[in-house]
């Protein structure tokens, strides 16, 4: 099996996120508060605890050259935290919402960020220098529901955006005095901040989790009617194509090469997928080893499985019944799993990446020895 560490931090973690050299996580243990641990002697000691939200934080990421922390949160607000000595200290981020934050991400650069809300809109967040604080410019009017994701392309400019109104769209984010003008050329010319290169109506459900490829060429998504989404040629005339799986949908996605995705979410087993020679994307296995099904009917064992699993993890708290169909099916998380953020730089292929979930685990995957993965 894959699973390098598994760590039990929390009765249920909504988000995480490493620092730059990968010693210390951040997470959030289903509330106001961000908890930062530190691996000292194969113990993992409680070292911060960041408190500055009102109500449960959903979003966070630790940027990786500036050492800097943001967060979202449902209260409506977001802040950067910087390390000064031995305090991280928040600096004020005006958002102007009226609505939740659902999500959060830095850009490749790291000169802005990105704050995905239940307003419909998604804010693209600056520094200004003369006023120590950091501002946002709002894309409006484009999304006709909550936005449940956002993700860089690797040119700091385009942004992917999901939403419950079953849509993924790209934007453009450049912004003047902010972004260099060459940084323009993988765009149209003419484009300006707010303007929408595509839209894909490629589900009709809730999309979630989506990402770009290492070279920025393919884009990756997820739909509540457990099928992922690929799309090449990201523009005017977008090559599509949709993976359909058998079992409960996925929350997110993260590309370990150009051609090979992991997906996480209902069914608490990672899920790889992979395109040919050709291009064509397909399922290729579970991540964590399964059992096979046991006698009886394999359809309505399967559908039995999947609908008590579901039934179950609906409420607060993981049950003995949910606990005993989590082992049967050989995974390491026993609830949904809501992130999946990588360790390390991805190069040609990220062998290590992390998990978390309502189960209150972060579990580190390594696919060093995953021979049949590595060759394809």
């Amino acid at each position: 099996m894959a699973v390098m560490a598994v760590h039990q931090f929390a009765q249920c973690i909504t988000c995480h996120a490493w620092s730059p050299d990968q010693s210390m996580v951040a997470l959030c243990p289903n509330n106001n508060e961000v908890h930062i641990y530190r691996l000292v002697e194969d113990k993992w000691e409680k070292l911060y605890v960041l408190q500055k939200h009102d109500q449960v934080i959903s979003g966070i990421d630790w940027s990786a050259r500036s050492n800097r922390i943001v967060t979202a949160s449902h209260d409506r607000n977001s802040y950067v935290w910087n390390l000064e000595g031995s305090e991280w200290v928040p600096t004020l981020v005006i958002l102007r919402l009226n609505r939740a934050a659902l999500c959060v991400q830095w850009s490749p650069k790291e000169n802005k960020f990105a704050v995905g809300s239940g307003a419909k809109t998604v804010c693209i967040c600056y520094y200004e220098q003369e006023n120590n604080w950091w501002v946002s410019k709002l894309i409006r009017k484009r999304h006709d529901s909550s936005v449940t994701s956002v993700s860089w392309h690797p040119d700091n400019i385009l942004l992917a955006t999901t939403s419950t109104d079953g849509k993924c769209r790209v934007f453009s984010t450049f912004i003047k005095g902010v972004d260099a003008r060459d940084s323009k050329k993988g765009t149209s010319p003419d484009s300006k901040f707010g303007e929408q290169i595509v839209q894909l109506d490629l589900s009709s459900s809730w999309t979630f989790g989506v990402k770009w490829s290492p070279s920025g060429n393919t884009l990756a998504y997820v739909g509540h009617n457990s099928m992922i989404y690929f799309v090449d040629d990201v523009g005017p005339s977008p090559l599509a194509q949709n993976v359909v799986f058998r079992d409960l949908p996925l929350r997110d996605v993260l590309f370990v090469s150009e051609r090979k995705v992991i997906g996480v979410g209902f069914d608490c087993n990672p899920m790889v997928f992979a395109a040919d020679e050709r291009g064509i994307w397909s399922f290729v296995r579970y991540l964590a080893e399964r059992k096979a099904v046991s006698s009886g009917s394999r359809y309505g064992s399967q559908f039995s499985e999947a609908f008590g699993k579901f039934y179950g993890q609906s409420k607060h708290g993981v049950s003995n019944d949910t606990v005993e169909t989590s082992r049967t099916r050989g995974t390491v998380h026993e609830n949904c799993i809501n992130c999946i953020m990588p360790l390390g730089d991805h190069g040609t292929l990220l062998r290590r990446f992390s998990t978390s979930g309502l189960d209150g685990r972060i579990v580190v995957w390594d696919l060093e020895n995953e021979q049949d993965l590595l060759e394809l």
